[in-house]
C-alpha cells in the first residue's frame, strides 16, 4: 500500500500514484511499459494475475526494475504531514525523511517495556508511564535483592525465595562440579590411552634398536676378527721381509767377497799397454 494523497501538501502528480491502490507510491517498481506499482501492490497482483493492471501487457517479477531517476527525485521531494498528526504532531518533510522523523517523533504509540503491561502510549510520555506502570521492575524492599516484576510480587517471602536460590545455587554447582568430572575423567582416559599407544611405538622403537644393535656388534666383532687376521698377515709378511733382507745381504757379502778374490788374481797379470802391444804386433807379424 501506498501513502495516503491527503498527507501531502500541494499538488501530486499522477505518474507518481501506484496505478493499483491509487495512493503515493511506496518503495515504487515499474514495468517495461511504464506504468509504476508499489512494491507491495505489485507483487499482491502478479500472484493472481500474469498482466500489468493498467494496459494488461503480459509481465512478470523479473521484469520489474525501480522507478527512474527523475522521478524518483520528484517522489522524494514531496511535501507530507506526519501520521502522528492526528495525535498533534505538526511536522511536515519530505518523503525522503519522513521514515526517519516517525521512527522518532514523540507522538508516536509505543508499547510500554515492562513485561506483561499491554498500554500503548506516547513516546514523549513513557518516561512518566514508566514510573507508575504496576508491571515495572524494583527490589524488595526488605533488602533481599529479589526484583519484583508485578504487583503480586510485592507479597513474597524473602526468606523463602533465599532458600530457594540457595537450592538453585546448589543444584547449578553439583551439576558444574559433576560435568568438570565427568570432563576430566575423559580427558584422563585419553591421555591413558594415548600414553598406551606411546608406549607401545617406543617399545617397538626399543626392540628394533635393539636389534640393529645387534646386527652392528655382528658385524664390528666381525671386522675385529678381520683386522686381527690382517695384522698377522702383515707380522708374518713383515717376518718374511726381515728374512728375505738377511740373506739378500748374506748374498751381497758373499758376492762382494767374491769380487775381492777376483781382484787378487788379476793382478798377477798386468795387461798390456797399448804401446807394447803394437811393438809386439810387427813382431808376431815377422815371425809368421
Amino acid at each position: 500500500m501506498g501513502y495516503d494523497i491527503e498527507r501531502f501538501v500541494g499538488y501530486v502528480n499522477e505518474g507518481l500514484l501506484c496505478s493499483i491502490c491509487r495512493d503515493v507510491l511506496e518503495d515504487p517498481l515499474q514495468a517495461p511499459c511504464e506504468h509504476a506499482f508499489c512494491t507491495a501492490c505489485i507483487h499482491g497482483w502478479l500472484v493472481h494475475h500474469s498482466n500489468c493492471p493498467e494496459d494488461r501487457q503480459v509481465i512478470d517479477v523479473s521484469v520489474l526494475r525501480p522507478l527512474y531517476r527523475y522521478m524518483k527525485n520528484d517522489l522524494n521531494r514531496l511535501q507530507l504531514h506526519c501520521k502522528n498528526r492526528e495525535h498533534g504532531c505538526e511536522m511536515v518533510c519530505s518523503l525522503e525523511s519522513i521514515d526517519r522523523h516517525e521512527r522518532e517523533c514523540e507522538y508516536s504509540q509505543i508499547p510500554c517495556s515492562n513485561a506483561g503491561c499491554t498500554v500503548q502510549i506516547e513516546r514523549r510520555n513513557l518516561d512518566g508511564h514508566l514510573a507508575v506502570c504496576e508491571y515495572r521492575s524494583r527490589e524488595c524492599p526488605n533488602g533481599c535483592g529479589y526484583t519484583i516484576l508485578s504487583a503480586e510480587d510485592t507479597q513474597h517471602n524473602c526468606v523463602a525465595e533465599l532458600r530457594t536460590e540457595l537450592e538453585l545455587l546448589r543444584s547449578e554447582m553439583i551439576c558444574r562440579v559433576e560435568e568438570a568430572k565427568h570432563e576430566m575423567e575423559s580427558r584422563l582416559d585419553s591421555q591413558r590411552r594415548h600414553m598406551v599407544q606411546k608406549e607401545s611405538v617406543l617399545q617397538n622403537e626399543i626392540e628394533e634398536l635393539k636389534s640393529q644393535m645387534s646386527r652392528v656388534m655382528s658385524d664390528v666383532r666381525s671386522l675385529m676378527a678381520a683386522e686381527r687376521q690382517h695384522r698377522q698377515e702383515l707380522e708374518q709378511a713383515e717376518l718374511e721381509k726381515r728374512e728375505l733382507m738377511e740373506l739378500l745381504r748374506g748374498l751381497q757379502k758373499d758376492c762382494r767377497l767374491s769380487t775381492a778374490e777376483g781382484s787378487r788374481k788379476t793382478t798377477n797379470f798386468r795387461p798390456l799397454t797399448r804401446l807394447e802391444s803394437a811393438k809386439r804386433k810387427p813382431r808376431e807379424v815377422t815371425v809368421i
